[in-house]
């Protein structure tokens, strides 16, 4: 049996200053996301990506501007559930 994913969008951040931001924001708002390690495929300052269900990229996007942040790096990704 193969595992299963979800098609998600990833951002990662410059600064771990930024990720605990978005994370605080993005709590507040009801995202259903959640901090992750940084898949190895792609590369940003500090090591930590936000993962969000790609049908939920434009509350993720409202998050980022609410919280102040821009993100290092973006990705669309299928990732284990």
């Amino acid at each position: 049996m193969g595992s299963r994913t979800q098609p998600c969008v990833v951002v990662g951040f410059a600064t771990t200053d930024d990720a605990m931001a978005l994370a605080d924001e993005a709590a507040r708002a009801g995202l259903r996301g959640r901090l992750i390690p940084i898949p190895r495929v792609l590369s940003a300052g500090c090591g930590m990506a936000w993962r969000e269900p790609r049908d939920n990229e434009a509350a993720l996007e409202r998050a980022l501007r609410a919280a102040g942040v821009a993100a290092d790096v973006r990705a669309e990704m299928a990732l284990p559930v």
